[in-house]
């Protein structure tokens, strides 16, 4: 029998994450146009990971941490306190 698996968009360990990020940008004054500009891209992509409509892998998140000035292994220990240990992929 097979068994659905859950879709990490949602789970409590990306929504850390986002929120980690907005959170972090904010606190470094930064707006979501700033941001893009430093990315090289449009503010609509940054808009998009904010509000989960689109994930993240693991070099975009070094890419977004260096952007917004933090680093990305503080991000992730924040992150990994919010994934549960049965968590699958």
């Amino acid at each position: 029998m097979l068994v659905a698996l859950p879709k990490t968009i949602r789970s409590a360990g990306q929504l850390a994450l986002i929120q980690l990020l907005v959170d972090e940008r904010k606190r470094a004054g930064l707006t979501q146009a700033d941001l893009a500009l430093r990315l090289r891209c449009h503010q609509s992509l940054v808009a998009r990971i904010e509000s989960g409509e689109r994930r993240i892998d693991v070099v975009e998140l070094v890419i977004l941490s260096r952007a917004i000035g933090v680093l990305p292994e503080d991000l992730t220990k924040r992150v990994a306190v919010e994934v549960s240990d049965d968590e699958r992929l």
